[in-house]
């Protein structure tokens, strides 16, 4: 059986060695950025709705940047959402508006391609506007995305569209290592981390006919079991079933040298790309997680290698 070591080595080869890998897999822990599993998880491939987490990043730090209440702040969905396909439990039409919680909550929960390109459209000209330019709304919004994964280290990805969907000469791509940087510091984002623990959601939409009421319920089946926080699920023909998930435990009580007591947070990132049975393989990798996380603790948290058993996530983007 291979070593926990060589399966951390095996993880972060380069990607030309795994071109053919049937799966990705990573796993590591938020607080402390101990690499746990991984496997082919440098491979470039792509993400699908995974690519979301991003979006929805870039949208509550430009809220947060700019004191936007995104519980107020309404979006008008775009022309461009009836070229869009994909899941549309809205039946968001153009003109349509609804504000950027409940945009969300449907992009989150739902996987809605076209809430994610509404609010890329609605922000994009927002950003636009107070850099006194003109542009593509959504190409701007994007770029902001490509500069998110940047700062993130996420060196092997690129973004093309907010919602994740394969389009002719326009192939977005990213890792299972990447996506478990964008999992890390999408979790950091209290108002996401609040929307994707919600097994489901009702939300409202506004458009010619008046208010129209819609209960979104979250794609990813693990939320509503112990600890689990959900993120993201993603799947296309190219990109197979994915999911990112992120779990917590009770803190760690733990004796310092000195006598006094301090508590050691825990956080699992989980990410599996193109597996046949995501939920029940995302199962058994976090139990194999907390296995080695807690093993690692008790031994001391010793590190050979930091560079290669450590991942990088920088603080705050």
């Amino acid at each position: 059986m291979i070593s926990r070591l060589a399966a951390f080595l095996f993880a972060i080869l380069p990607v030309a060695a795994h071109a053919q890998a049937p799966e990705s897999v990573m796993v590591v822990e938020a607080y402390s950025g101990k690499i746990l599993v991984g496997a082919n998880s440098a491979v470039k491939r792509p993400v699908a709705s995974l690519t979301k987490m991003a979006t929805a990043v870039v949208a509550v730090d430009w809220a947060t940047a700019t004191g936007t209440d995104i519980n107020q702040f309404v979006l008008t969905a775009p022309q461009t959402v009836t070229l869009v396909g994909g899941p549309n439990p809205m039946n968001l039409q153009p003109g349509d508006t609804l504000t950027l919680r409940d945009a969300l909550y449907s992009a989150l929960l739902g996987s809605d391609n076209l809430a994610a390109l509404t609010i890329a459209d609605n922000i994009g000209r927002q950003i636009l506007a107070k850099r006194g330019k003109n542009g593509d709304p959504v190409a701007l919004f994007v770029a902001e995305m490509n500069k998110l994964a940047k700062f993130c280290g996420m060196t092997q990805t690129k973004f093309v569209n907010p919602h994740g969907l394969e389009r002719p000469g326009a192939q977005g791509f990213s890792t299972a290592v990447d996506m478990a940087r964008l999992g890390v510091v999408t979790m950091r984002r209290n108002a996401i981390n609040f929307i994707v623990r919600q097994k489901d959601r009702r939300i409202s939409v506004t458009g010619a006919g008046g208010v129209r009421s819609f209960l979104v319920r979250n794609s990813n089946e693990l939320v509503g079991e112990e600890g689990i926080l959900g993120i993201k699920t993603g799947t296309t023909t190219a990109a197979g079933p994915c999911l990112a998930t992120c779990m917590d435990k009770q803190p760690l009580i733990r004796t310092k040298p000195d006598g006094t007591k301090g508590a050691t947070p825990r956080r699992l990132i989980v990410v599996v790309l193109n597996s046949p049975d995501r939920f029940g393989r995302t199962r058994t990798l976090l139990d194999q997680g907390w296995a080695a996380y807690d093993a690692w603790l008790a031994a001391g948290a010793p590190l050979k290698d930091p560079k290669r058993e450590i991942l990088s996530i920088p603080k705050e983007p």
